[in-house]
């Protein structure tokens, strides 16, 4: 089963998060099949509010696919 979610990275005590395709069976930060974005919780002290870039065309056609996002995933979407 394909699903859409996070995938970590960044460093100790500063996440960042990609937005990543991949195959249910594979780790959280292991092998995926497509990035279509990005998210990061953490606000710089030289943007205003929260970093969040999403490739919507590339996951309309993954939800079309039959992709199944995360709780997390699918929250950050409706809100844009």
């Amino acid at each position: 089963m394909v699903r859409i979610r996070l995938a970590r990275g960044g460093h100790k005590k500063t996440p960042f998060y990609h937005i990543v395709i991949t195959d249910s069976r594979s780790a959280r930060d292991g092998r995926f099949i497509e990035r279509v974005g990005f998210f990061s919780p953490i606000k710089f002290s030289n943007r205003t509010g929260l970093g969040l870039r999403v490739n919507l065309e590339r996951v309309k056609y993954w939800l079309y696919k039959g992709a199944s996002p995360s709780d997390r995933v699918l929250k950050l979407i409706k809100n844009l």
